[in-house]
């Protein structure tokens, strides 16, 4: 059904261009990780629009890290394992925690320039969290701080070269080995190839598979889908988190509205004023994002709305528009006052648990690609991911890769003359898919969300099979293959969906609603193959 090349092509017939190391994605992920190859060798990084699209840079909230006197590795660890309700891979979430405080320290010696509260940095605490671990930076610009800070630093490194607009297809392989990507140059207009020692997918995440959404419109899942495409075992990707708090307002995008600012005591209520979070979780508003995403549903379904209120108004005015400055001046460009307004808001799809399967050195099972970040899976979020976790990820992640990619490319010697790959399966149709990214995101909103059962997954899949149709076609408009990868991980969450009769974390059936222990296990797919489970800790 999944064909293994998206275009039809010929590598003899491409230029071609050599690296020692190639890094996809521009976020936290990919930058962290190219400055430390740096070190040791070439590197290309590629990005398929602008540097700054990509889900870090809309990052609000902050990072987690232990670097308070009140904290400890300890608690941190306890707090993670707590929020991915038992599926936690305990070894990665060790390394998470206890690496962490390191690598922010390098954050500081790069530049980033954190919010400080007199001679300290100014903590704050998210849903989930035992204590105030939580850095920011510009008030709620946390992600663009530290992506433009890592970006300058990149720019400066002679060793690295940036390019832009290219837009990765698919990844070369030859007797079990990556050898590079296969890309479409949208300034030239043409296709290349670039070969690498050692390849590293940080392509982001897939918001865009639903409807509603606070990422970007880059964030296709186009990394995890070519992975698979390869023959990469992917895991966990029935655990979509839902971000409780997106501004809500009819024809205007989903805007993120932080945790933190539940975090600094804002507070959830219905339509009629009330706060109800009290009577779901004994941590109201700061219960972990699955369980006040699913009673913001429960709220809105309950009173036939598309929305609950967040209550910021019991804040001084003047600390809302210093910590939350965007939040602020955003919805005052939609006519809300926060500081004496409500804010309507809405869960949305925010971040994927699950991605390509990795070990804690981001190794796939394919010889020569890495993975970090976001389109990564390794078990550190396990079911459900603990707020202001996933900045943290793409460093200490980010910082594995790349010690493990230059411990591979010692020594490595790889001939790309000798390379032979080509497809010629593909038919070429001039097609606009649209439509179909519009009835797709819908399908997946309506029974692949926040609350799913057997019925509207077996229909969900069945349009997709239809869907499949359109993975093999050759489509003369590059943007239209980013429609293929979310057909393609569409495929891949609805199937794992199903696999798993039982709610854990993101998960939640009604037709399971309990969790079992039989299903403490991690849901692995690979092309070509049935599904296997592996157990908790893996190696």
């Amino acid at each position: 059904m999944v064909p293994r090349y998206l275009v039809n092509f010929d590598l003899s017939d491409l230029d071609k261009i050599e690296t020692d190391f190639l890094v996809i994605g521009s976020g936290i992920a990919g930058l962290f990780s190219a400055l430390n190859l740096a070190e040791k060798g070439e590197v290309t990084l590629l990005t398929k629009e602008e540097p700054k699209d990509c889900n870090t840079e809309y990052a609000q909230g902050g990072i987690a890290a232990v670097i308070s006197e009140d904290d400890t590795p300890e608690l941190h660890y306890r707090d993670t394992l707590d929020a991915g309700d038992g599926l936690c891979n305990p070894y990665a979430v060790k390394i998470l925690v206890n690496e962490g405080s390191q690598r922010i320290k390098e954050l500081f010696e790069l530049g980033v320039d954190f919010d400080r509260e007199g001679d300290k940095v100014a903590l704050t605490k998210e849903g989930a969290h035992s204590c105030r671990r939580i850095l920011h930076a510009g008030g709620d610009a946390t992600g663009t701080e530290i992506r433009s800070s890592l970006f300058e630093k990149v720019l400066n490194k002679s060793q690295i070269k940036v390019e832009n607009g290219i837009f990765v297809i698919d990844l070369l392989t030859e007797d079990d080995r990556c050898h590079g990507a296969l890309a479409y140059d949208n300034q030239q207009g043409e296709y290349v190839a670039y070969l690498a020692k050692a390849v590293v997918l940080a392509t982001g995440g897939a918001g865009q598979l639903y409807q509603e959404t606070s990422n970007p419109e880059v964030a296709t899942g186009d990394g995890i889908a070519l992975a698979y495409r390869a023959g990469v075992e992917v895991m966990d990707l029935e655990f979509v988190q839902f971000h409780p708090t997106t501004l809500q307002l009819n024809g205007i995008p989903n805007f993120l509205i932080s945790e933190a600012v539940r975090g600094e005591g804002a507070v959830l209520r219905d339509q009629s004023g009330d706060r109800f979070m009290p009577k779901y979780h004994e941590l109201a508003e700061l219960a972990p994002r699955d369980v006040v995403a699913r009673a913001i549903y429960q709220e809105m379904e309950k009173n036939n709305i598309g929305y609950v209120y967040l209550d910021v108004t019991g804040l001084e005015t003047e600390f809302i528009k210093r910590r939350f400055p965007t939040i602020y001046q955003t919805c005052l460009e939609r006519g809300i006052n926060i500081t004496k307004d409500f804010i309507p808001v809405s869960p949305a799809a925010h971040y994927f648990m699950g991605g390509i399967k990795t070990n804690t050195n981001g190794e796939t099972n394919l010889l020569g690609l890495f993975a970090c970040g976001e389109t990564a899976s390794l078990g550190v979020h396990g079911a459900n991911r603990l707020a202001s976790n996933s900045l943290l990820d793409g460093l200490v992640y980010g910082k594995r890769v790349a010690k493990k990619a230059i411990e591979y490319m010692i020594d490595l010697k790889l001939d790309f003359k000798k390379l032979k790959i080509n497809n010629n399966n593909q038919q070429l149709i001039d097609k606009p898919l649209s439509a179909v990214k519009e009835k797709l995101q819908l399908l997946m909103m309506e029974n692949v969300g926040i609350i799913r059962n057997k019925n509207g997954l077996n229909q969900t899949m069945n349009e997709i099979k239809e869907l499949i149709n359109y993975l093999n076609i050759d489509i003369e408009d590059i943007r239209y293959i980013e429609v293929q990868n979310l057909i393609n991980l569409a495929y891949l969450v609805v199937k794992a969906s199903l696999i798993r009769k039982e709610s854990r974390g993101a998960h939640y059936r009604e037709d399971y609603p309990e969790t079992k222990q039989k299903w403490q296990k991690h849901i692995v797919l690979q092309k070509d193959k049935e599904w296997e489970g592996l157990n908790l800790e893996f190696k």
